[in-house]
């Protein structure tokens, strides 16, 4: 669609960066300034499960974000590009299973039920779904490789279900601002409170990030003229 009416990934690549520094800002200020801090051991629980919007966020969402978009906005080589793709959707990995670990952590020293809510079902999927397609991503067209017609074949399938891994991500986020903010509400937290603001506002950051994400990977990096334009003179 996007190439169809003339639009160049480029625009939207460049919203996309200022909305991830953005993104991972407003949830390191949410976690520090409201929350207490961050830590992987405490004697206040709630500072260790601060780690998981954090890492979650800043990780799986905005790294893994930047990865989607680095063949549109890097000026590489191809095969630069692909490394750089890979190495940052394994860091989001990685990122992604620390906040992973610090939810269960904060859940097992708070004596709370693991892996009851839908967010983390969806959660639990959607990063063994991005472990899976990473896997794949490396064997075909990293190393060993596959034949040029497997690799052929695969790409358009690869971009569609990374695109669909990747927008499972960004609900699976939107349904973690959602339940936590509930949580405190319900404890206690203002409705229309600086701090309620400030979440859903990080949540409403998020989506825009995710969906400019998109347009710019399903976007030409590059549109030429119309057929049988001519510009006013």
């Amino acid at each position: 669609m996007a190439g169809q009416i003339g639009v160049a990934a480029a625009p939207f690549t460049f919203v996309s960066h200022v909305l991830g520094v953005v993104a991972a800002v407003l949830v390191l200020f949410w976690c520090i300034h409201f929350r207490g801090g961050l830590a992987f051991e405490a004697v206040n629980k709630n500072l260790i499960f601060n780690l998981h919007p954090v890492f979650m966020l800043i990780g799986f969402i905005v790294i893994g974000g930047e990865a989607i978009i680095s063949y549109k906005s890097l000026p590489l080589s191809k095969e630069v590009k692909k490394l750089i793709h890979l190495i940052l959707h394994a860091t989001a990995i990685v990122l992604g299973i620390v906040g992973i670990w610090a939810a269960f952590k904060f859940h097992n020293d708070s004596g709370i039920a693991n892996l009851y809510s839908l967010h983390s079902w969806v959660g639990i999927g959607t990063i063994s779904l991005y472990g899976i397609q990473w896997i794949y991503g490396f064997l075909t067209f990293f190393y060993p490789g596959g034949a040029a017609g497997l690799r052929r074949s695969s790409l358009p399938w690869h971009v569609l279900f990374g695109l669909f891994v990747y927008v499972l991500a960004v609900a699976t986020a939107e349904l973690g601002f959602l339940e936590k903010l509930t949580f405190l509400q319900s404890s206690g937290l203002a409705k229309y409170g600086s701090e309620a603001f400030l979440v859903n506002f990080t949540a409403l950051v998020v989506i825009l990030f995710g969906a400019f994400v998109v347009i710019s990977a399903v976007a030409p990096a590059h549109v030429e003229d119309p057929r049988g334009y001519v510009p006013i003179a």
